[in-house]
């Protein structure tokens, strides 16, 4: 059974810098605003219905208008749309599912793309060697380009108890490390003088960047940390140095959606490989009508839900389905309806055709698994956006 994360109260905001790599928020904004014009489809208003998540109802943090400022820290998860008159008072909220003019506005972009694909001979240029894009995209952004996620430890707990003084001998494998947002945050927060984490990276520029920090080496030279590169898409191997069955956690944030769907079964299989009986696969990546997958213009689509960026990388948005399947090897299941016996549909859905490719998947039992959404708007152009994220702990059977 699937359920809500309680670390839905914890929503920490990725860094914003992956809608559009070159674009400020400002003309982000300005781009969704004027997406409905440009496609003949409805306006997203600001006085469209709206509706939240109530899994934590917390009171709004308010200040009064013209009293101090609260000095408590702020606390990503705990800002709620209880009165949709509201909306612009803030630039975030959280827990907030899309209404029905933007979930129109959005399918109606996705059709426009579905109809003006990428040409064949860019499709083969932009699949046939991805590695050379990310190579391209870490010599133009080196260390300063994505924030360090910090709130690791609070969304996987996981990660707290591997790096706790008591913890003795472990392993932490992060597949996709890139400049090291994730390897050095989990390093400074690490009291376990037997844990070892090992970064990957299919591109030889990202590698390098963590392998020349100052804090690589001293963390090398007490046996804490190692970096390689590897291509987890290529079947039957593992990262220099890593044993079959001798990891206890494999940290996946947004990697998998660099993938495409005809190298996910590879790729899941060496992730099985190297995980040792129960252990963990933390995953974060992006969810399916996420602003981003609604963006993309013309001449961007791969194949369904599968873009290529303007910077030549790949990304894919995923669904709670998809992850089921690809992580357990199970679908769904439909409650049946009590009268006819046959499954039941709710009104206006439409058949479900599976376009997942064939492979081994499976071999996963789901820990947790849910949506994290967030809203955000531009005040002063009156504009709602909406992210979408999936997170999951998946357990090695």
């Amino acid at each position: 059974m699937i359920r809500r994360f309680q670390f839905l109260d914890r929503i920490i905001l990725e860094s914003t810098v992956q809608i559009a790599r070159s674009k400020s928020w400002h003309l982000i904004s300005l781009s969704i605003a004027h997406l409905a014009l440009s496609q003949n489809y409805p306006a997203i208003t600001p006085t469209a219905t709206m509706t939240q998540d109530t899994l934590a109802p917390l009171p709004l943090s308010t200040p009064p208008p013209n009293g101090p400022k609260d000095p408590t820290p702020f606390k990503f998860g705990t800002r709620l749309l209880t009165d949709p008159s509201n909306v612009f008072e803030h630039n975030a909220w959280d827990h907030v599912e899309t209404d029905e003019a933007y979930r129109a506005a959005s399918a109606a972009q996705i059709s426009f793309q579905r109809s003006r694909p990428v040409d064949p001979f860019n499709k083969h240029r932009f699949n046939s060697d991805p590695a050379k894009w990310w190579d391209a995209f870490y010599k133009n952004n080196t260390t300063n380009f994505f924030k360090d996620r910090k709130w690791l430890h609070q969304e996987f707990p996981l990660l707290e108890a591997l790096t706790s003084q008591s913890a003795g001998r472990a392993s932490i494998v992060e597949l996709g490390c890139g400049a090291g947002n994730t390897l050095f945050p989990v390093l400074r927060l690490n009291r376990n003088e037997e844990l070892c984490i090992h970064g990957c990276d299919f591109s030889r520029k990202a590698v390098e960047l963590v392998r020349a920090q100052e804090e690589f080496a001293k963390e090398a030279e007490r046996g804490r940390v190692r970096a390689s590169v590897y291509d987890l898409s290529q079947r039957d191997t593992l990262p220099e140095g890593v044993e079959e069955g001798s990891v206890d956690a494999v940290i996946m944030v947004f990697v998998f959606s660099a993938l495409s769907p005809e190298q996910w079964a590879d790729a899941l299989a060496n992730v099985r490989r190297m995980l040792r009986k129960g252990g963990k696969v933390l995953f974060r990546d992006y969810g399916r009508g996420d602003l981003a997958q609604v963006r993309f213009k013309a001449g961007r689509y791969l194949e369904e839900n599968f873009y290529v960026r303007g910077d030549g990388t790949r990304v894919y948005f995923f669904d709670e389905d998809e992850l089921r399947w690809i992580f357990t090897g199970q679908r769904e299941v439909k409650a049946e309806d009590p009268d006819t016996g046959d499954k039941r549909q709710e009104e206006g859905e439409e058949e479900e055709q599976s376009t997942f490719p064939e492979g081994d998947f499976g071999g996963f039992r789901i820990n947790d698994m849910g949506v994290d959404r967030r809203m955000l708007v531009n005040r002063k152009t009156q504009v709602k956006m909406y992210r979408c994220w999936m997170q999951a702990v998946f357990e090695k059977l």
